[in-house]
């Protein structure tokens, strides 16, 4: 039996999200749902109101002897841009925010880390203004599994869910 830990990450519309981590190496299973926010057991149209504080996020069950938590946060920071406050692309709102929700303390140590080593791509924006990250790291709160129509959506929709796959995610709604 692989020994098994639990990350969890927000970063825009959890479809994408998912199917990244899903085919990251090591990554046992992922769940979309609901987390860090005040409301209990909300709905998608609940935390779409953005009455409900709730992250669109990503839960991910994951082998440590195989992937570790500092590759997972690669993956992270890799897939969205962590400077865009409650966005991600056309996505807008509280529940797109970028966050990490650690689950102990190593978790923290490292996400702190990572965050403050992060390289931020060079643009001409760059060059006049010194992008900040805005990505929170708090303590996972409690984790609300989406919808089941929401769960692995893209790999339902024919996107590559397979371990190690690079195809491009297409996310859509």
């Amino acid at each position: 039996m692989a020994a098994k830990a639990t990350a969890t990450f927000a970063a825009g519309c959890f479809w994408g999200v998912q199917l990244h981590f899903q085919r990251v190496p090591g990554v046992l299973q992922t769940a979309v749902g609901y987390t860090n926010g005040q409301v209990e057991r909300p709905t998608y149209e609940q935390v779409c109101s953005g009455t409900t504080g709730h992250a669109e996020a990503v839960r991910v069950q994951f082998d440590p002897a195989i992937v570790s938590y500092d590759e997972l946060l690669q993956k992270f920071w890799s897939i969205h841009d962590p400077t865009t406050l409650n966005r991600q692309k056309f996505d807008f709102g509280t529940q797109y925010r970028s966050g990490i929700y650690y689950h102990d303390e190593g978790q923290r140590v490292a996400a702190e880390a990572s965050k403050k080593a992060l390289v931020l791509p060079r643009s001409i924006f760059s060059l006049f203004f010194r992008p900040k990250v805005v990505t929170e790291i708090e303590p996972a709160g409690i984790f609300y599994p989406a919808e089941e129509y929401h769960q692995r959506y893209l790999e339902k929709g024919g996107q590559c869910a397979s371990s190690g796959c690079t195809d491009n995610v297409r996310c859509y709604g």
